[in-house]
């Protein structure tokens, strides 16, 4: 055991009991930050307007605050860049994080000095958890590379501002900045391929111990490392590689890529972070679910997926979840978002402790018939015949082809970026077509009834992802490609091999 390791030990070994205190209270816990978020926003515009000094309950809230998206917050938004304070909450923010929106254009997320926690502190808890429960923990006396985005950060009425991965950075406290990885400077290259060059460049000859980032560009980077090296595996590179770290997209579509190169299955770690708060992390090593980050700031409340668009869906909150139901996620911070939908999908695999696995984004479905077909039930479909032909996947997508040759029915077009290819690519479509049949009953319903025909698979040429990634100017970072869309306006982009 290394110096670093050593002292950190007793320090993570509370962190561990702290989170299991608190899973175990996780009710008890929302209810206080509920209380504690009206309480302390009362005085702000928004409290204001919209009463909270009259809100006693989470039914009155409900009828008080409106469920909101970026675009129906942004007023409230552009009012603190036009210089106003105690807007959405107190003061002004410590920070934007400016992300990309699909409607509204460029996000400004606002950071606040009591939301900045949440956002690193999870991050660490969820590591030295990790420690303490399996008693590895090497990767902090050797080096550590996050993937990230820029450092370099612009202002915006005088609030610094930048992608999240970049202003955590500058929260990164002293005695792990000197093991972080790569350099400053290489981390603020905006080109993804320039700036990965950089990278290996930097990293190959290091003891590399941890590695974080999203599961594509990862692999992007380890293949580089192997071209640059001439090795086999990762593993011969970073013969103490430890612990692999990410979020943002399900692993299980890249596990068989990435443990090949590796070289072997590494330890690793799910968290779910955004740039609107850090949701919820892995606390049980190898479990699937991922523990709701119930005593950090943010109040959950949750819709079912299937009214997420009604007039009055039914709201609840912890309390009131019910496992197996796919949920839109909705939070209400210390950030000052109120009633915001950021987007994604959760289904809960247990209430207590909470625990859930994400499902999808709202906006990535196809329903162009009724079969409303989610993220999940597509991955699990294609994994699952992955396994049973020995295919591996590189990259996936799925789109609704809504105008067939004339004569024929409609289906859904599956395009397919292989790094092993099925021997038989009808077998295979069969089977990836059974999976869904049993995944979506609605699914099943209109391939019985003639209205769909069977889904087609179409194999992708080498690269073809990220060289639409580039096109899109949406190479790297925490870009990543959506697993299904109600449209063409991805696909008809992507090369398909003749």
């Amino acid at each position: 055991m290394g110096i670093q390791s050593a002292i950190i030990k007793p320090f993570a070994k509370g962190i561990s009991r702290s989170i299991e205190r608190w899973s175990k209270q996780a009710i008890s816990a929302q209810e206080k930050i509920f209380h504690r978020l009206i309480q302390q926003a009362r005085q702000t515009a928004f409290g204001k307007e919209h009463h909270f000094d009259k809100i006693k309950s989470h039914d009155d809230f409900c009828q008080q605050v409106p469920i909101r998206d970026y675009e129906a917050l942004r007023p409230w938004v552009d009012r603190i860049i036009a210089g106003e304070s105690n807007v959405l909450w107190k003061g002004r923010p410590r920070y934007f994080a400016k992300t990309s929106g699909t409607t509204s254009g460029v996000k400004y997320i606002p950071l606040t000095k009591e939301s900045m926690p949440n956002h690193f502190g999870t991050a660490r808890n969820a590591l030295f958890n990790y420690y303490a429960k399996t008693g590895k923990g090497k990767w902090l006396d050797g080096k550590m590379i996050f993937l990230s985005g820029s450092p370099e950060l612009s202002q915006k009425s005088g609030i610094p501002t930048g992608r999240l991965s970049g202003i955590v950075n500058h929260v990164v406290p002293a005695w792990l900045r000197k093991n972080q990885m790569p350099s400053y400077k290489t981390n603020c290259i905006e080109d993804w391929e320039e700036k990965l060059d950089n990278i290996v460049a930097e990293t190959w000859n290091k003891d590399m111990r941890l590695i974080s980032g999203i599961p594509p560009w990862v692999q992007m980077y380890f293949e580089q490392l192997l071209e640059k090296t001439g090795k086999q595996t990762v593993k011969e590179i970073f013969p103490n590689f430890e612990v692999f770290v990410y979020g943002g997209v399900n692993y299980e579509p890249y596990r068989a890529q990435l443990e090949q190169l590796m070289g072997g299955n590494v330890a690793s770690i799910e968290t779910y972070p955004a740039s609107e708060g850090f949701l919820a992390f892995q606390d049980i090593p190898g479990d699937p679910g991922l523990l709701l980050n119930a005593n950090s700031g943010i109040f959950f409340e949750f819709i079912p997926a299937n009214e997420i668009f009604n007039e009055n869906p039914k709201r609840v909150w912890l309390k009131d979840v019910e496992p197996g139901v796919n949920y839109a996620i909705i939070i209400n911070s210390n950030a000052g978002l109120w009633g915001y939908n950021i987007g994604d999908t959760v289904r809960f695999l247990e209430t207590s402790p909470p625990r859930l696995v994400v499902t999808g984004r709202i906006k990535h479905f196809i329903s162009a018939f009724g079969e409303h077909v989610i993220g999940k039930e597509v991955e699990e479909a294609l994994l699952s015949a992955a396994s049973q032909q020995n295919v591996r996947i590189t990259e996936f997508t799925v789109a609704p082809q809504i105008n067939p040759p004339k004569g024929t029915l409609p289906y859904h077009e599956w395009f397919i970026e292989f790094d092993e290819a099925p021997k038989n690519l009808t077998t295979f479509e069969k089977l990836v077509n059974d999976n869904m049949v049993k995944q979506n009953i609605y699914y099943e319903d209109l391939i019985k009834g003639k209205v769909l025909d069977t889904l087609k698979v179409r194999v992708l040429r080498k690269d073809a992802f990220r060289n639409y990634m580039k096109t899109q100017g949406k190479l790297g970072g925490q870009n990543k490609v959506p697993r299904l869309a109600n449209d063409r306006g991805i696909v008809d982009k992507l090369d398909v091999r003749c």
